[in-house]
């Protein structure tokens, strides 16, 4: 039989190409004041789902690093707080340095929440480790450096571990292990992995994936890395 849950885990490989550079890190206990408000305010306003204040606190000119620009980052959002109206955002500052024309700050934001959806309650788990390029008081670049999204359901959903490198050579093949870390015993796995391009009009239109019967205790690719950042995803049910 199959069991009642489900797990789905998306990683971004944004890092995978070399092109993650680390800041002359400065301790977070030693940023401005200035820069501690306005990651302090951007939670906030997120957590109160406030989009009039999250478009006062990112320039018009907001750029991701894989092209997503201001207005399909606020309708992305805005589609995001509609599925899932209680999330709760949580920002910590990893490191910062100062440029001639405000800051740039590395961070790791956790949003956790959860819908109702056909009777399953599916909770949601997000770590995004990012950059940002503050000007004044706005946000103006962010480059997502690494990030998992999880999404579980049912009773119990299993612990799994994840293996793959942080960082490989373009053209190195690597291993992708997601190993399901409790016995099966008589029951079914279904499950499936797949790569694809960082693409904007992947945050508003993803890609669905199907299911295949598994003859072990998880998912176990190897896959070339590829000269753009990838998103690896994988599903268990």
């Amino acid at each position: 039989m199959y069991r009642r849950w489900f797990l789905s885990i998306v990683i971004g490989l944004g890092i995978s190409l070399g092109n993650y550079l680390s800041l002359r890190a400065e301790s977070p206990d030693t940023a401005p004041v200035e820069l501690k408000a306005l990651i302090t305010q951007i939670d906030a306003a997120a957590n109160r789902q406030d989009m009039e204040r999250i478009r006062s606190l990112y320039s018009e000119q907001y750029v991701t690093a894989d092209g997503l620009m201001f207005d399909e980052f606020t309708q992305g959002l805005q589609q995001l707080w509609e599925q899932y109206p209680n999330l709760n955002y949580t920002t910590e500052l990893l490191s910062w340095e100062q440029k001639a024309t405000g800051w740039v700050a590395e961070t790791l934001t956790t949003v956790t929440g959860n819908r109702e959806e056909s009777g399953r309650n599916i909770q949601l788990e997000a770590k995004i480790k990012s950059r940002q390029t503050f000007q004044g008081d706005k946000l103006v670049r962010q480059e997502i450096l690494s990030e998992e999204t999880k999404l579980t359901s049912g009773e119990e959903p299993p612990e799994v571990t994840v293996n793959i490198p942080e960082t490989v050579k373009v053209g190195e093949s690597f291993d992708f292990d997601v190993i399901v870390n409790e016995p099966l015993s008589d029951e079914l796995l279904a499950g499936m992995a797949s790569t694809e391009d960082v693409k904007s009009d992947r945050y508003l239109d993803p890609s669905t994936m199907q299911l295949e019967l598994l003859q072990s205790g998880g998912l176990f690719k190897r896959v070339p890395a590829a000269e753009t950042p990838k998103i690896v995803g994988f599903l268990l049910f």
